[in-house]
């Protein structure tokens, strides 16, 4: 999601022309349920990938993956918590990954204390797909405040309502979608329904944040919500 507001008290709420779930959404979900996808491989995604799943056939330990992980503070977070785990993190832009604050996680001490973890820029449209075919075992699916396209006709920019929804499905693990935007994680919900995982939405809070959104949202007094299911 873009913010251009640097005061994290003022984060912008989400506006949307929408009211509740998506009228389309259901007819969507089951498309692409039945549906093969297939968007070619991008290059750049290819070569991420082929590079990070070579360290991941090598690994012994959990596989977590941190999908649009922005400028990593995330996965540098969510490593802290799994330090016998590989966390990987995943974002569209170079520009947001070339952003992580290296300072604060030497490298030392980011694949010992810190735990492990890589970044990359890659496709996720692309990236799960390839992580399925490859038949990763992930043990937590992490996926912290996507873009929320909040205007009704971006549907299918949301990652329920795109074609490769499901492969978020064939990824398995522990899924845990958090958004500022109930609508999202309610269309979330009602698009796992559809594929036979039933699932419920509820408000997430914590005495650390561990996004940078995160932090805004709740500075500025926003509210997140969330779901977790075991696929």
């Amino acid at each position: 999601m873009n913010e251009s507001n640097s005061n994290p008290a003022n984060s912008r709420s989400i506006t949307t022309n929408q009211t509740g779930l998506n009228e389309k959404l259901d007819e969507v979900v089951l498309r692409h349920l039945n549906a093969e996808f297939k968007k070619p491989i991008s290059e750049h995604t290819q070569i991420a990938f082929d590079e990070i799943n070579t360290k991941v056939k090598k690994f012994s330990g959990d596989i977590i993956l941190d999908s649009c992980c922005g400028v990593g503070e995330s996965t540098a977070n969510i490593a802290k918590l799994y330090p016998k785990a590989l966390i990987i993190g995943i974002d569209k832009s170079a520009h947001r990954i070339e952003k992580h604050d290296v300072r604060h996680f030497p490298q030392n001490k980011k694949q010992a204390e810190e735990g492990q973890y890589i970044l990359a820029r890659a496709d996720l449209n692309d990236f799960w797909r390839l992580a399925v075919e490859q038949k990763w075992n992930i043990s937590h699916h992490y996926l912290l405040y996507p873009n929320p396209w909040p205007k009704a006709k971006h549907l299918q920019r949301r990652w329920h309502g795109a074609a490769v929804f499901p492969y978020i499905i064939q990824l398995g693990g522990k899924l845990e979608l958090r958004s500022n935007w109930k609508t999202y994680v309610d269309e979330f919900a009602r698009a796992l329904e559809i594929a036979k995982h039933k699932t419920q939405v509820e408000l997430y809070y914590s005495d650390e944040s561990i996004t940078p959104f995160e932090r805004k949202y709740w500075a500025s007094g926003q509210k997140s919500h969330r779901l977790v299911i075991n696929l």
